[in-house]
């Protein structure tokens, strides 16, 4: 009895050894200490001004855009003398070029100050090309329009697009000066 007894003995000795070599490889995460509180700043002694500070004063608000004599016109009378100006194209083109940029940061700027404004772009074309070549090209012009002036920041959702193709010429006439006039992206201000 006595050999069995030293066997579970050097047994229980050999175990509490395994264990206590087995926890020695293991690292135990960090303990947190609360770090103090920072000092309370340091009083400043408070002086009373010699003088009273001036009044601030304040820039007054610029007057209501519904002063103004375009806004205050009726969407006859505003499309009539229309502040907003068309774009045209070349021949076959919907391309916006160095011009027509121009006349679209100049209608954003309008757009910008008249911000309640909806519009329509209407896509025109000279009266060559089939009906429906046409009806294609007048779209791509009023798109890239409606585009342009998108990525100068009038927001999409105040522009909306329609082609008439050759069916509503600017100009009757049957000279490239004429066909030069209908070949354009036109705007009218369909809600403010």
């Amino acid at each position: 009895m006595n050999s069995r007894r030293a066997a579970r003995a050097a047994a229980a000795v050999a175990l509490v050894l395994a264990l206590a070599v087995a926890g020695c490889g293991k690292k135990h995460p960090p303990v947190a200490r609360p770090i103090p509180p920072p000092p309370p700043p340091a009083e400043t002694p408070v002086t009373p001004p010699s003088e009273p500070a001036p009044p601030v004063a304040e820039t007054p608000a610029p007057a209501p855009v519904a002063e103004d004599s375009v806004a205050a016109g009726s969407l006859d009378e505003i499309n009539k003398n229309s502040p907003l100006q068309p774009v045209f194209f070349g021949l076959d083109a919907s391309e916006v070029d160095g011009a027509g940029q121009k006349v679209l940061e100049a209608n954003a700027e309008i757009l910008k100050r008249y911000a309640s404004w909806q519009i329509s772009i209407e896509g025109h074309c000279d009266e060559r090309g089939t009906a429906e070549y046409n009806l294609a090209l007048g779209e791509r012009r009023a798109l890239a329009a409606r585009n342009y002036l998108v990525s100068l920041g009038v927001a999409a959702d105040r522009v909306k697009t329609v082609s008439y193709g050759k069916e509503f010429p600017f100009d009757p006439g049957h000279t490239e000066a004429a066909w030069a006039k209908n070949r354009r992206a036109h705007f009218v201000v369909t809600a403010k």
